[in-house]
């Protein structure tokens, strides 16, 4: 029987907070149980330490990854609880209705609610993400100050105490491929915008230095820059267009943590000291002060205070633990890697104090997949950080979808055993492989590579080449990519030719020993030839992402590698672009450019690593996985595994929830070596082909063709109070049927016996004068009160005929409804809306309704539209009547509205509202909280007065015309049009609706010549 993991592995939309989990034993594999209806909690995942004393047996087999076990012999420090416990309180301020409950600032409350309810153009953010920043802005502008929460503080306090004294540090642990620099982009949101707003708050801060591990991480982290054209912000609509200009006073600096070493300031070599020391041998001061560091690495920061650091991949980042000896009990590769990763954490530590030493530093932010202490730290290795607060783990991302599936292949070569050999790889070859530093007395030769590893490079192969044929015959133009991990430079070297082939020096001449062994990884042609386009990468990451100088091993074993690359690059870009190049330059931009379609790696098929492959080398095209070394830790096997999780893919699937709710089609990462025994049964998958995506945005050479428009916060209304009245019309009107409130006759019938109806008859008992008494209450409460002040009931006697008379004439019961289910609070909301536009339909003509403005950003325009879309229904437009280069059409009926509006000569220029930031408040609620919605066309038309006076019509294009849909029309027509219109700094402003499809190049048509010649010629589409 085929367990409930592997037949659905994925039970939650990625959008949504998890409800079910997969059951796991002790061992941290699946079970034959059916999914469990809750949430995982987040647990301890206990380290998995090498002994110091080891027999025989302890050593034949490799550790294994386990994903959900706890920690039973209490050692270590677990954070879980908290973890938990702020979980439960999140859950319970996250569930409350009304905004102004929660305790946060109306910058935060705009946000929170864009985030969790924009209707984003790209991806949305997935719950997790969300949850991370939640998590952060829960402690500090609400938790903060609580005596109930006193208790977490004190925990993040003590947990800093020793790694991380005299700062407030916490973590967020996010799966790799969950989207940490979205998580960054949105906290960098939260704070920079609020402290443009709100000045002199102390919890924010508008300065802001983003720390990575290396080279690669600090330059995709551009994005995060407001001024980068690819800014997430933008492009993925993370902040509102209205607060884009507060973003901007933010000051940013993204650095590697190499940054932080206190360089040479005079070159000189030993007997230059030594002249300069003079014969008394005087130190000398040749390196930068902790000042002159700072202010080349943090640069403008230095003039702000208190400023909030980032830490991408955070687990390099940590003080050693005091009076540890750790290191020196270590031997080998074992120690130096230990004290490798001991001077890279010292380092990037020490930068952070020195920064706080100088300008103070208010938080400290870690975002990591592996929150753990390395080895060499004086912590048990893979332990987790105790500062962390919040937890996505891998299994909650693989349960999400968010993450491809790891599993094992089955391979017709495999061996005929539970466990292959080339599971625990390591075990099995690592006393045959190269000691580090064996390359450098002579040629290895890869024919006497063991057999083992050679029999898991064709069995992975194996499986790879059916992978690249059914990419290729899916129309998929790169191809995928299978990556190698090893321990040394000298393993890499005899893999990388192994795979691709080698040649060595035969008098004096360098000669083709062997073309490769694994055809469609080859650099070698069938004469023995380089390949003008390389299909196997050696990459030293270490030495890519420390920036300087390959090291002259490396540089020797990689020489041909570099010089074809050279040549490649000079083909494509001309050999100006590559004289100046370095080579760790040249092979950084080869490595990261893997997968991506007209780029220099585009065609890369195997990427072979020295050491670890870096963290945020973020190809989604990785597929198969192979481990050349050892693996002790959940650290270890995440980092290396997760440079293959990231999907290809972020559309729906075929499959359902429970509760209805689209999950994403299941991808896999196939993987040996690496001790991560977790997704072991072969399952068969069709590879989607991933969709193309498009970026739309404002073309510079159209600005004159830009749209102004005003950003509407709300409704000003200077009705008489001693006058009211009302007008109603045709879109008044409300229909109460099943649909809008369930049914209202149900059968009810037992197994056996007589059944019988039951319908909420008790509702009869309501009469409509109590209806009636009940709207006007609420319409008073929510639209003639004036801001804190208490409600005006003395206009009750006014307002409560209106209300009957609407009752009487425009309220449509259908379907045994009754008029008493006016006062269920979503159908009353929406009865007193539409009371009210035929309140302000008699006054709305003269100056009583005038628009309230953002007061921080009163206007926006065109220029600002920038974003990224997958969807391919696009119209590309005329650069004579768009300021953007495209329509992103959500039916056929908008493509068919950009057709017709080109067409027409009256149009003087028009745009898509998508991305444009243009929303219209237009009914609100008892919380507080009003509602906005997007309409489809803004049109700039020449109406007869010339294009210095041009109409801006807004136009909404409906199919079908639910009670939403006239709510909103109702609005545009009764406030958001008089109201701009009344404060005559826009123009003037028009509304239309268009609901038929095949008639609206007719109805466009006459609209235009009705507003030329002062006369309505299309009743359907009339304008307001």
């Amino acid at each position: 029987m085929t367990k409930p993991f592997y037949e659905y592995p994925i039970l939650n939309s990625p959008y949504l907070k998890p409800s079910r989990h997969h059951a796991l034993g002790d061992d941290g594999q699946p079970l034959e149980h059916p999914p469990i209806l809750s949430r995982r909690p987040s647990r301890y995942v206990t380290p998995v330490p090498r002994a110091r004393r080891r027999n025989v047996e302890a050593t034949r087999g490799q550790s294994v990854l386990e994903l959900d076990v706890s920690d039973s012999s209490g050692a270590g420090y677990n954070p879980t609880p908290i973890i938990n416990e702020i979980r439960s309180h999140l859950d319970s301020w996250r569930n409350l209705p009304n905004p102004n409950d929660w305790g946060v600032t109306p910058v935060t409350q705009h946000l929170l609610q864009h985030w969790r309810h924009y209707d984003f153009q790209g991806p949305r953010p997935f719950f997790c993400q969300l949850e991370a920043v939640e998590t952060v802005i829960w402690l500090s502008e609400v938790a903060r100050g609580r005596r109930q929460y006193a208790h977490i503080f004190r925990h993040i306090e003590e947990a800093n105490r020793d790694a991380n004294p005299d700062l407030y540090r916490v973590a967020m642990k996010l799966a790799t491929g969950a989207g940490k620099t979205t998580v960054m982009a949105m906290l960098i949101a939260w704070q920079a915008i609020n402290a443009a707003r709100q000045r002199n708050v102390a919890t924010f801060s508008r300065g802001f230095l983003l720390i990575a591990p290396g080279i690669t991480i600090r330059d995709r982290l551009r994005v995060l820059l407001p001024s980068d054209t690819d800014n997430y912000y933008q492009t993925r609509d993370l902040v509102p267009p209205e607060m884009l200009n507060d973003l901007r006073k933010a000051k940013i600096v993204i650095s590697n943590y190499h940054a932080f070493q206190r360089r040479e300031k005079l070159e000189t070599n030993k007997t230059g000291r030594a002249v300069l020391a003079g014969w008394r041998n005087a130190p000398l001061a040749t390196k930068e002060t902790e000042g002159e560091m700072l202010q080349r690495a943090c640069g403008e920061l230095l003039a702000l205070k208190n400023i909030i650091v980032i830490n991408d991949e955070a687990h390099h980042c940590y003080r050693e633990r005091p009076e540890s000896d750790e290191e020196s009990e270590l031997r080998g590769e074992d120690k130096d890697e230990a004290k490798e990763n001991n001077e890279a954490a010292r380092l990037w530590i020490s930068g952070i104090e020195a920064l706080k030493r100088k300008v103070s530093v208010r938080a400290v932010y870690d975002l990591s997949a592996t929150p753990f202490f390395l080895r060499g730290s004086g912590y048990e290795e893979g332990t987790l950080f105790p500062w962390v607060v919040s937890d996505f783990s891998l299994v909650d991302a693989i349960e999400c979808g968010i993450v491809k599936l790891p599993r094992v292949p089955v391979s017709d070569d495999a061996f005929n055993s539970p466990m292959p050999v080339f599971r625990n790889l390591w075990d099995h070859i690592g006393k045959k492989m190269p000691k580090k530093g064996a390359g450098k007395s002579g040629d290895l030769d890869p024919l006497k590579m063991p057999a083992e590893l050679q029999t898991a490079l064709w069995s992975l192969y194996s499986h790879y080449q059916k992978e690249f044929e059914s990419w290729k015959s899916a129309g998929i133009d790169v191809p995928p990519v299978f990556i190698v991990v090893c321990n040394n430079t000298a393993s890499s070297k005899l893999v990388f030719e192994w795979i691709s082939g080698w040649t060595r020096q035969v008098e004096g001449e360098p000669q083709t020993i062997h073309r490769g062994h694994l055809e469609l990884f080859r650099n070698f042609d069938e004469h023995g030839n380089h390949l003008p386009r390389m299909n196997t990468l050696l990459i030293d990451s270490q030495q890519i992402e420390a920036g300087g100088n390959l090291g002259e091993n490396f540089r020797k074993i990689a020489a041909d590698e570099i010089e074809q690359f050279r040549l490649e690059k000079a083909a494509r870009e001309g050999a100006a672009d590559v004289s100046n190049i370095s080579e760790a330059e040249l092979l950084r931009e080869v490595m990261n450019t893997v997968g991506r379609k007209g780029r220099l790696g585009e065609q890369i098929r195997c990427v072979i690593s020295v050491s670890m492959l870096t963290e945020g080398w973020d190809t989604n095209t990785v597929t198969h996985i192979l481990g050349v070394r050892a693996f002790g830790t959940q650290l270890l096997c995440e980092q290396v595994i997760g440079r293959g999780l990231r999907r290809q893919a972020y559309e729906f699937g075929d499959q359902l929830d429970p509760e209805g709710n689209p999950l994403f089609g299941v991808e896999y990462a196939d993987i040996l070596g690496i001790p991560f025994d977790f997704a072991t049964e072969p399952v068969a998958v069709n590879k989607p082909t991933p969709k193309p995506v498009t970026r739309v945005f404002a073309v510079r050479e159209r600005e004159r063709l830009s749209i102004r428009i005003p950003r509407v916060a709300g409704y000003r209304h200077e009705i008489p109070p001693d006058r009211i009245s009302a007008r109603f019309g045709e879109d008044s009107r409300l229909i109460v049927d099943p649909k809008l409130v369930g049914p209202c006759t149900v059968r009810l019938e037992g197994l056996v016996g007589e059944g019988h109806d039951i319908s909420p008859d008790a509702l009869d008992e309501m009469r409509p004068n109590t209806v009636a008494v009940y709207l006007t209450k609420k319409l008073v409460e929510l639209y003639f009160r004036n801001g804190d002040e208490p409600p005006p009931y003395h206009l009750y006697n006014q307002i409560q005929p209106i209300t009957r008379r609407w009752l009487t004439e425009y309220l449509v019961l259908k379907g045994g409804t009754k008029t008493g289910m006016l006062t269920y609070a979503e159908i009353a909301e929406k009865a007193v809306a539409l009371i009210y536009a035929g309140i302000a339909h008699e006054f709305g003509e003269g100056a009583q309704i005038k628009a309230m403005l953002d007061p921080y950003n009163p206007a926006g325009a065109t220029d600002d539209v920038s974003f990224i879309t997958s969807k391919e229904n696009l119209w590309a437009t005329a650069p004579d009547k768009c300021h953007v280069n495209y329509v992103v059409c959500d039916s056929d009926w908008e493509a068919e509205f950009a057709r017709v509006a080109e067409r027409h000569p009256a149009t003087l220029a028009y745009v898509k509202n998508q991305g444009l930031g243009f929303e219209v408040p237009y009914l609100r609620s008892n919380g507080g909280e009003t509602r906005r919605y997007l309409p489809d066309f803004i049109v700039k038309l020449d109406d007869g007065r010339g294009d210095q006076d041009p109409l801006n019509l807004v136009v909404e294009i409906k199919g079908f015309r639910g009670l939403d849909a006239q709510l909103k029309a109702e609005t545009m027509k009764a406030f958001w049009v008089p109201g701009v219109n009344n404060l005559k700094a826009f123009g003037r402003w028009a509304f239309v609706e268009f609901r038929d499809a095949f008639a609206i190049e007719d109805e466009y048509r006459g609209l235009i010549e009705g507003l030329i010649n002062g006369s309505h010629a299309a009743k359907s589409s009339e304008p307001v």
